[in-house]
């Protein structure tokens, strides 16, 4: 599990977000250059099954985001975060998105649901302020 920890007013803060996916592309970076293609081959697939078609790229990411705490992934959780967040999904939709976990996975899902909600606070935080910049 890679986690960022830093120090804020309220004691320490763990990053679920950009410090984890910051922390997997300095952990990745050998293995991607020793097996590019299979990578090149996951973000085929990655690209193509968040395409935007009957389901919209915002619900795409927020399923991910709620599959990405069944699994127990914390890249997956900031990747998916990050996109929604990006896609323009609400802290509301990101809640209830991970709140369907709770039902389907139990006990796991109260431990990971969070971690993917700070993500995702961390990542529509930011994009938020690039929406405000734009003036949208």
């Amino acid at each position: 599990m890679t986690e960022t920890h830093h120090a804020s007013e309220h004691g320490t803060h763990t990053s679920h977000g950009k410090g984890v996916l910051e922390g997997l592309q300095d952990e990745s970076a050998a293995l991607r250059k020793a097996i590019p293609e299979v990578y090149d081959g996951f973000s085929s697939l990655h690209k193509a099954a968040l395409a935007a078609g009957a389901v919209d790229v915002k619900t795409k990411e927020l399923i991910a985001l709620a599959l990405s705490v069944a699994g127990k992934c914390d890249g997956c959780i900031a990747s998916h975060a990050r996109g929604a967040a990006r896609a323009g999904a609400s802290l509301e939709e990101a809640a209830e998105a991970i709140g369907v976990n709770f039902l389907m996975n139990g006990g796991p899902a109260t431990v990971y649901g969070p971690r993917a909600y700070a993500a995702f606070r961390e990542f529509h935080a930011q994009f938020a302020k690039l929406r405000e910049a734009k003036g949208q």
